[in-house]
Formats: structure tokens, C-alpha cells, sequence
């Protein structure tokens, strides 16, 4: 069962007749909707705005989690890509995040000056700064990563482990082909 602050950040849900058809088809409305109850049939179908319902729910629960830590999504992602990977140039984050470069620079300069990375010099690109956690960055990862897990685990309450790992899967399909 969903912790408290999970209920409490999820929105509530309306009423709704049955969803669409195994086809895809959603039948056209004969009645209008009584008040206060919409049909979402035809827009829950859709991948997008599941996928965006969802994301604005473990979104909503990530920044309540995450805010004593001060950490934004982006934040958190840059910061576990440079714990998983010592050394990472902007350049490869910016690859793998799908962030323009002018947008990252300043948010490693951020994380900089907060003193949770370090910039060294790159092995085998002398152009290049190979970023690493500091010690206070390698806490605050740790924690946040353990943050994250358990709200992943509390927001999909309703999965079981296989089915949390197929839906993983399968949106990896859609944005990594």
C-alpha cells in the first residue's frame, strides 16, 4: 500500500464509463456526461498522455521526496550518470539526457559550486573535463538514489515486480528503439 504522501500527491480520480475496446475503438458518446464526470476513454488510450499522467505523478512525488536534498529530475539524473560512470564529459551527458550543452553548463557549474562534482582532467581528450563526484556528491547521490528507488516502488504499488520491469521495458522501446 502507497505511503501517505503518495495519496496525497496523486489527483483524484473522476468517474468514467468503460474504456475503449480491444481494437482501439472507442465508442462515440450517445448521452452527455453527467456533471462533474468525463469521458477519458479515447484520451487513455493513447501513449502519450498515459505516458504523461504517469510522469506528472512520479514527478509530483519526486520533487516532494527530493526537495531536502535540493534536487530537480535533471539534477538527480546528471548526478547518477556521473556516479555510474567517473570521468563522463558533458558531452556524453548531454548525448544520453538529450540536453543542449548551454543548458548543462550552467547546471554543472551548480552542482559545482554546491561541491558535489569535481572537473578533471579528461585521459585521453585534453579538450575535454571528465566529471566526477566529490565526497559530499557521492553521499548525496547514494541517498537520493535510495530516495528514488523507494518512490519508484511507492508510486507503482499497484505493479507487481514483473509487470513494474515490462512496463520499464516497454517504454524503453518506445524512446530507445
Amino acid at each position: 500500500m502507497p505511503d501517505s504522501s503518495v495519496a496525497n500527491t496523486t489527483r483524484r480520480r473522476v468517474a468514467r464509463p468503460a474504456a475503449a475496446a480491444s481494437d482501439g475503438t472507442v465508442p462515440t458518446p450517445t448521452t452527455s456526461a453527467p456533471s462533474g464526470e468525463l469521458d477519458t476513454r479515447y484520451l487513455e488510450s493513447l501513449l502519450g498522455y498515459n505516458a504523461r499522467r504517469t510522469a506528472l505523478t512520479v514527478i509530483a512525488v519526486f520533487l516532494q521526496r527530493m526537495a531536502p536534498l535540493g534536487l530537480r529530475p535533471v539534477d538527480f539524473s546528471v548526478l547518477t550518470l556521473i556516479a555510474h560512470n567517473p570521468g563522463v564529459t558533458s558531452r556524453q551527458i548531454c548525448a544520453t539526457l538529450d540536453i543542449l550543452p548551454p543548458n548543462l553548463v550552467g547546471m554543472i557549474k551548480s552542482l559545482h559550486k554546491r561541491g558535489l562534482i569535481e572537473r578533471r582532467a579528461h585521459p585521453s581528450d585534453r579538450r575535454a573535463q571528465g566529471l566526477h563526484l566529490s565526497t559530499v556528491g557521492t553521499r548525496l547521490q547514494a541517498e537520493a538514489q535510495q530516495t528514488a528507488s523507494q518512490l519508484e516502488l511507492d508510486v507503482a504499488a499497484g505493479l507487481d515486480a514483473g509487470e513494474l520491469q515490462t512496463l520499464n521495458q516497454l517504454l524503453r522501446k518506445v524512446y530507445h528503439p
